[in-house]
């Protein structure tokens, strides 16, 4: 807090000096039915016809010269509430905006002004409405955002069944994912099937593509950022939701009525259950929890506290098994220092681990490993005057890396108990950035964060003879770091700007850069991430990632803003991309260091998108162009190849339509090209083995990828005596029983009892393909 303080002083010092006497009226704007804050909101000043938006904890700040003004709220879904003030002096004045009669049984509700996709500064970023996605077809019948998300413009799915994305040919590790401010590392449940994102207790998600403000940092491609519901300040409420996999269950309510209160929710799949009722030994199963609670000390001060608990745990025939999960904790102070400085102090914790099992006499292990992380935040923003909103900040995160630990399960087992190195980094940051109206139809971001990464100790580094010698690396010497002795430092300046000019009131052009870096590396040679990669921090023998994209774009709104039209298009450039030479060894490597191979990658492409937001009919048609290529030294035989998440050509289409108040619809359609996969182009003998002969990385595609699901919604008319409501959610999923292609596998040929063929030495492709045309319903209680 006492770079706020300072930064406080000097701030008001500034604002007295360079500007005419003016005052302020700053507040919250909330909803009146809930008392959940409103992100986006619209203010405006009637006579100046200037404003502003609420920020993400729906506080806002106009200031202006004295006089008599008419301040007008509104937000889409809600009635517009006007209030006339004298403004002689600073002023406090919060609003709650209720829902609009007419909507209240079809409302959708959105964190953005009606044309925010012409006038916003914003480019390259979505926001996602959870009650569409709700409406939307999904597997198994549980709504998801990641599904959702992979389905936007220059996102990339790796293909069914799986909760990883890419963005703009950035690999799915370089996505920063986090949930009320604690990052994610593993957003998967039941090996992707579903997120670990819970529909019911999501209150805004937005991702950012490009045009990434300086407060955000850590990764290159996007970052994805979950806030969860603060929890009903006014009532008691809930909801339960049964279907064919898993259930969920929410309740909130106010601890003290318009001052505090909490949101619990709980979500369990239980095929393991249905398993063990047929008398199966094996078990899959997943839960999590989410939990939150607040608190309001004073209109200046008020407190949050947010936790996630998530877990999946396989077991196969009780003797193989695995399970993973991640934990994350939230503690959020938000202080009103004045009427023009807004902090926010956050105190971040998170973990993800995972376990393998082995369980067997001759054989059994035990083998663990975990990312732990502690973070602190302080986050202010300075409202200087209506043309000028600063932002700034500094970061502070420490990190525990455990590759590995292995145990044996029994004196009999042939392994032995050993352990990798712990490694350890501290991750500083310092951001500062501007959003500045320079006249009505020109406004501009800018800013700078500065990255200070060090990897340090408690630590021994091995030094090689030839740090790249992966198949006999040759240890000349061994350097002990003491705990939090700097090993080696990392600094690297990522300026951001962005710029907005108006056309017209119904179009725009914007431009954006930046530069983002990234310090955490996966170590995974798959396209799809697995739960048991591990993450390695910058290092000597590692660099970090470093990323320039350029984006620009022209956006426009037709009929009234009901529609929106956008098109961009980027040019990406990644320096000291990690990959790792070819035949890696990654399991339990004390050398590890010798497998890595860094590179450069670049990537461009051509984003379509067409969204209807309002009506009886609302969806979005969003096509991608792009091509993803890498170049790294050892791999390949140095020549640059296709990144195996690389799809030329994807077209999605989401919509839903409200028949009437009973009964709505939801449609998704989806179609790419196949991506880029390694085959065996031939075969030779070796010591009397068929060993097969690769001579291109990613030098085969699969076949092309298409998909249409659908559902219908279900809300039975709600009898007066009646304090609950339910609904039938039906779906299917891949309509017309597409078998889509999600990898392809070379054996020994055989016939269809599984038989050799020949002598064994003629091999065959074979295709996997994961779901057939899937029926699902589920039941929904709201009370």
């Amino acid at each position: 807090m006492l770079l706020a303080a300072i930064s406080a002083a000097f701030l008001l010092h500034t604002s007295a000096v360079f500007g005419q006497q003016k005052f302020t009226v700053n507040g919250y704007v909330k909803d009146v039915e809930n008392g959940e804050e409103l992100i986006g909101a619209t203010v405006l000043v009637k006579e100046t016809g200037s404003g502003t938006i609420t920020n993400v904890y729906g506080f806002y700040a106009v200031s202006l010269p004295p006089g008599n003004y008419t301040i007008a709220y509104s937000y889409i879904g809600y009635s517009t509430v006007e209030h006339n003030i004298t403004l002689n002096e600073n002023q406090e004045f919060n609003v709650e905006l209720p829902v609009e009669a007419i909507q209240m049984d079809e409302i959708v509700i959105t964190d953005e002004p009606i044309d925010a996709n012409v006038t916003d500064i914003k480019m390259s970023k979505n926001e996602l409405d959870i009650k569409q996605v709700k409406k939307l077809p999904a597997l198994f019948g549980e709504p998801d955002i990641i599904k959702t998300i992979q389905m936007l413009p220059g996102v990339i799915s790796a293909g069914e069944g799986t909760s990883s994305f890419f963005v703009r040919g950035g690999s799915a590790d370089q996505n920063l994912i986090l949930i009320d401010e604690a990052p994610i590392y593993d957003p998967s449940h039941l090996f992707g099937l579903f997120s670990v994102f819970n529909a019911d207790v999501i209150k805004d998600s937005e991702l950012y593509k490009g045009g990434i403000p300086s407060k955000y940092g850590g990764r290159l491609s996007s970052i994805l950022e979950v806030r969860t519901k603060d929890g009903n300040n006014k009532k008691l409420g809930g909801a339960a939701d049964l279907g064919l996999l898993a259930s969920r269950v929410m309740v909130e309510g106010p601890i003290r009525k318009d001052k505090s209160s909490f949101i619990l929710s709980g979500r369990r799949s239980y095929v393991d259950l249905f398993l063990k009722a047929k008398g199966e030994k094996s078990s899959v199963y997943f839960y999590d929890v989410n939990a939150k609670v607040n608190w309001k000390h004073n209109n200046s001060d008020r407190f949050f506290v947010a936790f996630y608990l998530g877990r999946d745990a396989f077991n196969f025939d009780n003797v193989f098994g695995f399970d993973w999960g991640n934990t994350t904790g939230t503690f959020r102070w938000n202080h009103l220092f004045n009427d023009r400085l807004f902090s926010n102090t956050s105190l971040i914790a998170s973990n993800f681990d995972y376990k393998l099992g082995l369980d067997d006499a001759a054989q059994g292990f035990e083998w663990t490993s975990n990312l732990q992380e502690l973070s602190l935040k302080e986050d202010l923003n300075y409202f200087l005057n209506n043309n000028n909103e600063i932002e700034f900040g500094y970061h502070l995160t420490w990190r525990r890396f455990s590759p590995g630990k292995l145990r044996p399960t029994s004196e009999e087992s042939l392994f032995a108990e050993r352990a990798l190195d712990h490694m350890y980094a501290l991750d500083h940051a310092l951001y500062v950035g501007n959003k500045q109206k320079l006249s009505n139809r020109l406004t501009v971001r800018y800013g700078l964060r500065v990255s200070i990464f060090q990897n340090i100790g408690d630590q021994d580094v091995y030094i090689y003879a030839d740090p790249k010698d992966n198949i006999d690396p040759e240890r000349i010497d061994t350097v002990s770091y003491k705990s939090f002795e700097n090993i080696k430092t990392y600094i690297n300046f990522e300026p951001r700007i962005s710029a907005r000019y108006l056309l017209n009131q119904n179009s725009s052009l914007k431009v954006s850069y930046n530069r983002m870096a990234q310090n955490t590396h996966l170590i995974s040679s798959g396209t799809v991430p697995i739960p048991f990669n591990t993450w390695s921090p910058s290092s000597p023998y590692l660099e970090p990632q470093l990323a320039d994209q350029l984006a620009i774009g022209y956006f426009r709104n037709i009929r009234d803003n009901t529609i929106e039209i956008s098109t961009e298009v980027y040019y990406k450039d990644i320096k000291n991309v990690t990959d790792f030479a070819d035949n890696a060894q990654l399991f339990f490597n004390d050398d590890l260091a010798t497998e890595y191979r860094q590179g450069s990658s670049n990537s461009y492409g051509l984003e379509l998108m067409a969204q209807k937001k309002d009506g009886d009919l609302t969806g979005f048609v969003s096509y991608t162009l792009s091509k993803t290529e890498r170049s790294v030294p050892g791999v390949n035989k140095d020549e640059s190849f296709l990144a195996n998440y690389d799809r030329r050509n994807v077209l999605n289409v989401v919509a839903t339509y409200d028949l009437n108040d009973k009964w709505s619809f939801g449609a998704n359609f989806t179609y790419s090209t196949g991506r880029p996969i390694t085959l065996p182009s031939g075969k030779y003998e070796y010591d009397g083995y068929q060993v097969d002969y690769i001579t291109e990385r990613n030098g085969y595609k699969l076949p092309d990828f298409h998909r249409m699901d659908l559902s219908a919604t279900l809300v039975p008319r709600k009898n007066k005596g009646r304090n609950w409501q339910s609904s039938w959610v039906f779906s299917i999923y891949n309509v017309y029983d597409r078998r889509n292609t999600f990898t392809i596998y070379t054996r020994v040929k055989q016939d269809k009892d599984g038989n050799i063929i020949g002598d064994g030495n003629e091999k065959e492709a074979r295709q996997i393909s994961l779901f057939p045309i899937l029926p699902s319903i589920t039941y929904n209680i709201r009370f």
